[in-house]
C-alpha cells in the first residue's frame, strides 16, 4: 500500500514541482510524511483522505488541474512552458525532486568532513583484513568484493594487507559504488596498489547489490544498454597509470549517471556501467582473471559490506536486497564480513541530547542474521552465520581531537566537527537539522558530551556469514 501512496505522491510533486516535504506539511502537516511511508510507516485512513483531498482539490481548494505546472502542453509550446516554470524545475529532469534525490550519507561536505577527521575508515579495514587469515582462495585469484567502495580508503588499506599475505596470487578486486564522486576519489588512490601488486585486475561498477557481483543487470533494458570498458594501462610507473587512470574522467562524467527511483527514493543507475582496469604488460598472466562479458561469475573469497545499507531502513529491505544477494555471492570457504553503527557511546549521548527518542540503530546484527537467513531460505544451509561476542564483533573509532582542542573552551570548528560526525552516524535528515541548527541546542549538547568524554567516539558492530568450504 506504501507503494501506492509514494507513487501517488511523487508524480503529484513532479506535475507541481513540489518538494516532498512541503508537499506534506501542506497536506497533513508533516513534512517527513513522505520519508516515514519510505521506511515502512502506517498513516490512518483519515490521513489518506485528506492527502488524496488535497491532491484532487491543492492547499487552496481549487481543482489541482488549473494549477499544474508540467502538464504537457501542445508540442510548439512546450519551451514557452519550460522557460515559465520555477527555476528549481528548470535545473533538474524531469521526474526529479530535490529532496528525493538526496542521501545525508551521500552529501559531499559532510561525508568528506566525517572521513578526515574520524578514524572508521582505518578501523574498518583493520576489521576487514583480520578476515583474510580465514579464507581459502583457489586458483586463478583471490577475489574480493566491496559491496559500497565509498572514497576507496578502506579498499585500498584491505589491498595493502592483501598483498603482506598473498605477495604473488593475482587479486580479482570488484566494488560496487553509484556515486560518481566516490568513483573517482577511489580510482585516484589504486595506481600505486598496480605498483605494489602488478598482477592486479580492479572492476568498478554502478550496478544493484543483486546484480554487482555477477556484472549482469537483471532487466533486458538494462543489459542491452549497459556500458562495459577495459583500460589495459601501459607502462610501469605510478605516474604513467595515473595520467591513464585521470584520461577516464570524460568517460566517468558521461557515462556514471544516477536517477532516482520513484519507488524507494534511492539512486539508481540510468545505465550499468562495468569499468575493468589492469596493467597491460600482466595482461597473459590475468587471462583467466580478467572478466568477459556475459561470462562473469561471483565465487568471492571476501565479500566487505561496510554500511552498505540505511540505517533506518526496515529489516527486510536490509535482509532481501543486500545480504542475502552478498551471502549468495560467496565462493566455497568464502567470508562475507558486514559491518553496521551499533550506537551506545557520547556521540549518541548528543543525539539524545536534542533529540530524547531517537533510535537509528533498530536492528542488531542478531536481528540481520536471523532475517537474512529466514529470506535465504534452503540457501542457508551452506552458510554460518556468526553474530560473535560483543568483544569480538564490537570495536571503536574516534574523532581526532589535540588535548588543547577539549578543554574548557572549545573551538567552534571542533564543536562543528564533531556535531557533523555524531549527525553522520546517525543518520539524521537534513528537514531535521534544520530545526535544531537555527538555536544553541546543538552546540551545548556537544560541548556538554565533549567536555564529559575528554572527546568523542563511536562503536560499530560486525558479524560474519561464511560459505562451508566444497
Amino acid at each position: 500500500m506504501n507503494e501506492v501512496i509514494l507513487q501517488e505522491i511523487s508524480e503529484f510533486c513532479r506535475q507541481r514541482g513540489l518538494a516532498e516535504s512541503t508537499f506534506g506539511r501542506r497536506a497533513v502537516n508533516d513534512g517527513k510524511l513522505a520519508s516515514r511511508l519510505r521506511n515502512g510507516g502506517r498513516i490512518t485512513t483519515d490521513t489518506l483522505d485528506r492527502i488524496r483531498a488535497f491532491m484532487t482539490q491543492g492547499d487552496d481548494g481549487a481543482p489541482v488541474q488549473r494549477r499544474v505546472l508540467f502538464d504537457q502542453p501542445p508540442a510548439q509550446t512546450l519551451p514557452i512552458i519550460k522557460t515559465q516554470a520555477p527555476p528549481m524545475a528548470t535545473t533538474q529532469e524531469a521526474g526529479e525532486d530535490p529532496q528525493r534525490n538526496f542521501r545525508f550519507f551521500d552529501n559531499r561536505q559532510k561525508y568528506l568532513l566525517f572521513v578526515n577527521t574520524c578514524s572508521e575508515k582505518w578501523e574498518v579495514a583493520q576489521r576487514v583484513s583480520l578476515e583474510l587469515a580465514n579464507i581459502h582462495p583457489r586458483p586463478p585469484a583471490v577475489r574480493v568484493f566491496d559491496a559500497g567502495v565509498g572514497d576507496g580508503s578502506v579498499l585500498a588499506r584491505v589491498m595493502r594487507s592483501m598483498h603482506d599475505k598473498f605477495p604473488t596470487v593475482p587479486f580479482y578486486i570488484c566494488g560496487k559504488e553509484i556515486s560518481l564522486e566516490d568513483v573517482r576519489l577511489t580510482l585516484h588512490k589504486m595506481a600505486d596498489r598496480f605498483i605494489e601488486h602488478p598482477s592486479t585486475v580492479l572492476v568498478l561498477t554502478n550496478l544493484a547489490y543483486s546484480e554487482a557481483p555477477w556484472l549482469a543487470a537483471k532487466s533486458l533494458s538494462a543489459a542491452t544498454s549497459m556500458v562495459w570498458k577495459e583500460l589495459a594501462m601501459e607502462g610501469d610507473t605510478a605516474h604513467s597509470f595515473e595520467e591513464q587512470i585521470t584520461a577516464l574522467e570524460p568517460f566517468l562524467a558521461e557515462s556514471w549517471k544516477a536517477k532516482v527511483s520513484p519507488k524507494s527514493g534511492n539512486p539508481v543507475y540510468e545505465r550499468p556501467v562495468i569499468l575493468v582496469i589492469y596493467r597491460k604488460d600482466h595482461r597473459f598472466l590475468l587471462d583467466q582473471v580478467i572478466p568477459k562479458p556475459g561470462g562473469a561469475v561471483a565465487d568471492y573469497d571476501l565479500v566487505i559490506a561496510s554500511q552498505p545499507y540505511r540505517a533506518r531502513a526496515s529489516l527486510e529491505f536490509k535482509a532481501k536486497r543486500v545480504l542475502a544477494p552478498l551471502a549468495r555471492a560467496l565462493g566455497p570457504g568464502g567470508r562475507m564480513i558486514a559491518i553496521q553503527s551499533y550506537g551506545h557511546d557520547p556521540a549518541m549521548e548528543v543525539i539524545h541530547k536534542v533529540w530524547p527518542d531517537d533510535n537509528p540503530f533498530a536492528h542488531s546484527r542478531h536481528d540481520l542474521l536471523k532475517e537474512t537467513k529466514h529470506e535465504l531460505g534452503a540457501a542457508a544451509r551452506d552458510l554460518n552465520f556468526n553474530a560473535y561476542s560483543d568483544q569480538r564483533s564490537l570495536f571503536r573509532y574516534d574523532m581526532h581531537t589535540l588535548p588543547s582542542e577539549v578543554s574548557s573552551s572549545i573551538g567552534t570548528s571542533t564543536l562543528m566537527a564533531a556535531w557533523n560526525a555524531a549527525v553522520y552516524v546517525a543518520q539524521v535528515e537534513d528537514d531535521r537539522l534544520s530545526d535544531v541548527n537555527s538555536d544553541r541546542r546543538f552546540a551545548d549538547a556537544t560541548r556538554d558530551v565533549l567536555q564529559e568524554h575528554g572527546g568523542l567516539w563511536f562503536y560499530d558492530e560486525s558479524f560474519v556469514i561464511s560459505r562451508r568450504r566444497e
